[in-house]
C-alpha cells in the first residue's frame, strides 16, 4: 500500500510576524503509523523540499514519543526535508492521501488548485481522504458531485474554542469548526486537546495534535479492513 502525505509550504502565520508550518507531532506521529504498518509513503508540499515546522510545535511542552523518534531518525528526516512537488502527484499511484495540519495548511493548500484537484481525484476514485487538526480545512472548497466533499458527512476539526485558547481566532483565514459546519458538514467534536477522529466512508478527520495517531490509524484500518464508520 502506498499513501501520499501532503505538508504545507507556508511559514507566515498572518500578519503576526510570526512563523508557522506544520505542527510536528502530526507530521512524525503519522509518519510512524504508517511505517510501522508497512505502508509506502511519499511525502509532498506545494514547493517541494523541506517544509516549515512550526517552531511552537517543538517546544518542550510539546514534545512526543514520535518527535523523539523523528530526531532520532535520519532516514525520517531526510524524508521530511526532500518532499516531493505537489504539482507532480497523481492520484493513480497512491492507495490515500494524509493532510498533517499546523496553522500553514490554511494559507496555502486550502486554496492550492493542485491540492483541491488531487483530493477530488482520490475521492472520486474511492480512495480515503484524511486530514487531522487545522488541515480540514484544505477540504473548503473541494467538491463532490457538485456540492462540498463534507456535505452531510460526520467531521471534526479544530475547534473555536482550541483557536480561541491559542489566541489566533483574528489571525486564521477562517475557523476550521465554522467552516466545516458551513459547508453541510455533521460536525462533532470532544474537549479542548483531546484524542478525537472520525471515519465516514472514505473521509477521515481528526479534530487537533492528540488527535493525528487516531487519524492515522483510522486510515490504516480503512485501507486494510474496506469501508468503516467509525469515531474514536
Amino acid at each position: 500500500m502506498k499513501i501520499l502525505m501532503v505538508f504545507t509550504s507556508h511559514d507566515t502565520l498572518g500578519n503576526t510576524g510570526r512563523k508557522t508550518g506544520f505542527w510536528l507531532e502530526e507530521g512524525a506521529a503519522p509518519y510512524y503509523v504508517f511505517r510501522d504498518a508497512g505502508i509506502d509513503i511519499t511525502l509532498a508540499s506545494p514547493k517541494g523540499g523541506q517544509p516549515p515546522v512550526d517552531p511552537k510545535s517543538d517546544l518542550p511542552g510539546n514534545q512526543t514519543p514520535a518527535m523523539a523518534r523523528f530526531k532520532k531518525n535520519p532516514d525520517a528526516q531526510k524524508a521530511f526535508a526532500h518532499t516531493k512537488l505537489l504539482k507532480d502527484m497523481r492520484s493513480e499511484d497512491f492507495d490515500a492521501i494524509f493532510y498533517p495540519g499546523g496553522h500553514g495548511p490554511m494559507w496555502d493548500l486550502a486554496e492550492d488548485q493542485d491540492s483541491i484537484k488531487l483530493i477530488e481525484n482520490f475521492y472520486n476514485a474511492g480512495k480515503p481522504v484524511a486530514a487531522v487538526c487545522h488541515a480540514p480545512g484544505v477540504l473548503h472548497r473541494v467538491a463532490y458531485k457538485g456540492a462540498p466533499i463534507v456535505k452531510g458527512k460526520r467531521v471534526t476539526g479544530f475547534t473555536n474554542t482550541e483557536e480561541e485558547e491559542v489566541q489566533l481566532t483574528n489571525v486564521v483565514p477562517f475557523l476550521v469548526e465554522d467552516e466545516l459546519k458551513r459547508l453541510g458538514g455533521l460536525y462533532e467534536k470532544r474537549g479542548n486537546w483531546e484524542s478525537f477522529a472520525i471515519t465516514d466512508g472514505h473521509l477521515i478527520t481528526g479534530q487537533n495534535p492528540a488527535s493525528s495517531t487516531a487519524g492515522a490509524q483510522h486510515l490504516v484500518k480503512l485501507l486494510t479492513s474496506g469501508h468503516a464508520s467509525t469515531a474514536a
